[in-house]
């Protein structure tokens, strides 16, 4: 008899917890939806990746271990930050307009071959778009001939909700210590 009294109890619990209403509330604010005219923005840049040297602006913070890829100058799986200069010409005393901050990761297995997927936020520290950036995701086929081709998924500030393109194309290429310039032409749709 005491187990069935406390089943019952139990259920019971049960029942009214579920059935009991809560007295809480939610709260959203729905704003109407006021459409804005988009946007096309050009950019034309210089992107400076510089791995010599004593303050370089690419440094390699991870490195796969017993794998065949190890002797490459970017293995496979290896991850590299950045704070790479965006300069007006591909020349170093060209004024600088920003930086693109963010990661590569060394994405090809063929180790005759070199392939990056990028991370990274490029921002303007002047002009009209001084404090803005957009924010790039996407597959770097270095080896790929002429311009390459990047996604652009998002922005802030006067590239809010941004979406595009950038073809790029390397300017300048040290093979002996990895440093590039590279030409940077970014289409941008934003509101």
């Amino acid at each position: 008899m005491e187990g069935s009294r406390f089943v019952l109890v139990l259920a019971l619990t049960i029942l009214t917890t579920a059935i009991t209403p809560t007295l809480s509330t939610y709260h959203s604010a729905t704003l109407p939806n006021v459409r804005h005219r988009q946007k096309v923005t050009r950019l034309h840049f210089y992107l400076f990746d510089i791995i010599s040297g004593t303050k370089p602006s690419a440094v390699e913070v991870a490195r796969p271990k017993g794998t065949k890829y190890d002797k490459s100058a970017t293995p496979f799986g290896s991850v590299w930050t950045i704070d790479d200069a965006l300069r007006e010409g591909p020349e170093f005393t060209s004024k600088v307009v920003g930086n693109a901050q963010g990661l590569y990761v060394s994405s090809v297995q063929d180790e005759n071959s070199l392939g990056l997927v990028m991370y990274a936020d490029f921002g303007f520290t002047t002009g009209k778009f001084n404090g803005s950036s957009f924010s790039v995701f996407s597959r770097n086929p270095i080896m790929e001939p002429g311009e390459r081709e990047l996604a652009v998924v998002g922005g802030r500030g006067r590239f809010r909700m941004a979406k595009g393109f950038v073809k790029v194309k390397t300017q300048f290429l040290n093979a002996t210590n990895g440093d590039a310039i590279l030409e940077y032409k970014v289409t941008l749709f934003h509101y």
